[in-house]
């Protein structure tokens, strides 16, 4: 097994290396998506009309569960395998840029998934608004030599154009029939006058493309953007967040029921419930939260995996005697969220001790000022080695460095300078009331694009190996550089209790 990000700066993909074989995947033109592009922004406007404007998805959501049921799919909408008490699958979140960090993830996820039954990816399929026309290149292409079925569940992103792409391509669903315009003067028609809608897919194009993915064992055939799946001894739920990262009163009693029962179960959501430092536990319309279904001993939820957020994060929380696994898994493909602003965790008896996180946050930090000390044309002032960083960090947070930063790092007036520019998260002792608003606006606002940068990209995905006794997770690393593509470091692993 290779050495990870804990044990070496060369393990977490640092210095001079070969780069992996991925080039070889893509295509020969990539669009470069960038957030800070205002046509970008503009075509992704549906999130911010659904918060000042009230939110339609869950309407949308039902019109599109109503035509699934009349075309033939489960009331329940459980998929039934047939995979027996000892078998493995795969997690990816937040996958389709399309560019080269989304393709570094390949020829690793396809090394280590070689006898799993399938894979499910957790959020955010396609970027920038989930479009049709974008499945080819950030779908199909990708993963076209996985040879088991993918099943997905959408994020805010394949919202962005009213769920048209994601149904058309995992459930095989032609559009509802549009309802009736809203009256002026209200909220409701105000919104849809703002509302960015889905132009006509190109079906040749798509057909072309779902070539790629056409044998038999490769097709999921979803029943809707929320589902379970009953997998040996396992049931896999995965729930649809919406715009807005909630659920309607309609899939809240679906969630409901299909939680009953001794099964063991592990949620998918694309709205994590513990993340950075914080729990949230995503409400659900008419009262509850996602987290109290989870939560019930009855419903016996042993993990909960979310997407959205591009790294890789675990929380493994106390509830009345038995330890639930909290896990983010965003980091397939999007641009990378930074883990270098997450203060010192103290959330639910969870502490530093347990928390675990990929990209470490020294790397996080030093990816971040090699990226910034380029674009301001400040590479003395802001580039910080990978050794600065995590000791700046590790004493802005008060613990013991991951990774020996080496005898010789000194943390000086400059390193403390970039880290607090950067929105390096501190101590709860020694917050500063100008750090939090600077945290907010750089990581909200100036998170990059992943094709402005080069390797290590710090991509993870998740291997989930079951049997009828327990869960091995592992959180798998993708540089981009060849050492880590031909043997993916583990980066986390933890054995969950199913008994």
């Amino acid at each position: 097994m290779s050495e990870s990000s804990r044990d070496t700066a060369e393990g977490a993909g640092w210095g001079a290396a070969e780069r992996g074989s991925y080039q070889e995947l893509m295509p020969r033109q990539v669009e470069k998506l960038s957030w800070l592009n205002p046509k970008t922004l503009w075509v992704a406007r549906n999130g911010v009309l659904a918060s000042w404007f009230g939110d339609p998805t869950g309407r949308t959501r039902t019109r599109w569960a109503q035509q699934q049921e009349a075309a033939g799919a489960p009331v329940d909408k459980v998929i039934r395998r047939d995979d027996p008490d000892r078998f493995s699958f795969m997690v990816i979140g937040d996958t389709g840029e399309g560019d080269a960090p989304q393709y570094a993830v390949v020829p690793g996820f396809l090394r280590m998934s070689q006898d799993t039954s399938f894979a499910v990816l957790a959020s955010d399929v396609i970027y920038p608004v989930g479009a049709t026309a974008d499945y080819g290149t950030k779908f199909f292409r990708p993963y076209q030599d996985y040879q088991a079925p993918i099943y997905a569940i959408p994020g805010n992103h394949d919202w962005y154009e009213d769920l048209h792409g994601f149904m058309r391509v995992f459930c095989d669903a032609r559009p509802p029939a549009p309802e009736p315009a809203p009256r002026p003067p209200s909220r409701a028609w105000l919104r849809s006058l703002l509302w960015h809608r889905p132009g006509a897919p190109d079906e040749q194009r798509l057909a072309e493309a779902r070539t790629l993915r056409s044998a038999p064992a490769q097709q999921a055939g979803l029943p809707g953007p929320y589902w379970a799946i009953d997998a040996g001894p396992v049931r896999i739920v995965g729930i649809d967040t919406g715009l807005l990262g909630t659920l309607d009163a309609e899939q809240g009693s679906w969630l409901r029921e299909v939680s009953r029962g001794p099964r063991p179960k592990i949620l998918v959501t694309g709205s994590p419930l513990y993340v950075d430092g914080e729990h949230h536990p995503c409400p659900i319309e008419g009262g509850g939260t996602v987290d109290d279904v989870v939560r019930d001993p009855d419903h016996h939820y042993v993990a909960a995996i979310g997407g959205d957020i591009h790294n890789y994060q675990r929380y493994p929380v106390d509830v009345h005697g038995r330890t639930i696994q909290y896990v983010v898994s965003g980091g397939g493909g999007a641009f990378m969220h930074a883990t270098h602003t997450i203060p010192r965790v103290s959330v639910a008896n969870v502490t530093e001790r347990d928390f675990r996180c990929y990209p470490l946050r020294g790397d996080s930090l030093a990816f971040y000022s090699r990226l910034y000390g380029r674009r301001l044309l400040l590479r003395r002032l802001f580039t910080l080695t990978e050794a600065e960083a995590t000791a700046v960090m590790a004493e802005r947070l008060g613990i013991d460095p991951t990774r020996a930063p080496g005898a010789s790092t000194r943390v000086t007036l400059r390193t403390r300078l970039v880290a607090s520019l950067l929105g390096a998260g501190g101590r709860p002792d020694r917050t500063s009331r100008v750090r939090l608003p600077v945290r907010k606006v750089y990581t909200r606002l100036f998170s990059p694009s992943s094709a402005t940068y080069s390797p290590p990209f710090f991509k993870n995905f998740l291997r989930l190996d079951v049997t009828s006794e327990a869960v091995r997770l592992r959180c798998f690393a993708a540089t981009g550089n060849l050492r880590q593509e031909l043997d993916p470091p583990v980066e986390d692993e933890v054995t969950i209790p199913l008994v």
